[in-house]
């Protein structure tokens, strides 16, 4: 039986293509457990994608003949997560959050700023520390008939704080999601207050690297990846 995906318009992350980690969730969604998943081009919106699995378990998901994004079972991965901010700190972080309100990702459903039905997801710099952090109170229209938040929400929250994470106390140049690897430990209830934090881990060029976690008030760790984003060569 063939298999296909599509990702709706409202799930954008620039105007004309998928959030990147919102598409990396609908996708890592194929397989059980974490995943590994790379954006090999941007997402088209509202288009039927046809996913082909491989024998080794992974998958790729392709545009007619262009392949579009691959995904890897991860059963190993893990990352270090830092002590969590306090609920307080993150709304307070959130005051310090440098996404603007016009540009390329001003409206996506994540952290537009743009965008009055995005989720809120303003990761700002905690401060003395290399970390930023935002609330979030996932709507319910996010949940499964248990209430709980579909990974693919979980996915797209775990993806925008990686950027500024990534240039904290940096020019914010552009940069795009290559690689989110993921894993979700708990379920997140729709309704409930969350923390969303990320950190940097390392940079090799054009390349940076960076944490980013999902944690409970009390500093619960629910849900942590690592991303890989990219700055597009200047030509």
């Amino acid at each position: 039986m063939s298999e296909s995906l599509s990702i709706a318009r409202r799930f954008n992350g620039p105007v004309d293509s998928g959030n990147g980690g919102y598409c990396s969730g609908a996708a890592a969604a194929f397989i059980e457990g974490p995943a590994e998943v790379s954006l090999r081009r941007p997402v088209p919106l509202d288009t039927q994608l046809d996913v082909e699995r491989e024998p080794d378990g992974s998958l790729r998901v392709l545009e007619g003949d262009a392949f579009v994004v691959e995904v890897r079972p991860a059963p190993e991965f893990d990352v270090e997560v830092p002590v969590p901010p306090s609920l307080d700190e993150a709304r307070v972080a959130a005051e310090r959050y440098r996404g603007v309100s016009d540009g390329v990702f001003s409206r996506c459903f994540v952290c537009g700023r743009a965008r009055e039905d995005a989720f809120g997801v303003f990761a700002g710099e905690v401060e003395g520390r290399e970390l930023v952090a935002s609330p979030w109170k996932p709507p319910p229209w996010t949940a499964d008939d248990r209430g709980h938040v579909r990974p693919e929400f979980v996915w797209a929250v775990l993806d925008c704080p990686t950027y500024f994470a990534a240039y904290a106390r940096e020019e914010l140049p552009m940069s795009v999601l290559a690689r989110l690897t993921a894993r979700l430990d708990a379920p997140l209830v729709a309704g409930d207050e969350h923390i969303v934090m990320a950190w940097p881990i390392g940079a090799e060029g054009r390349k940076r690297h960076a944490g980013a976690a999902v944690v409970s008030p009390e500093g619960r760790v629910l849900a942590v990846a690592r991303a890989l984003l990219i700055e597009p060569r200047a030509d």
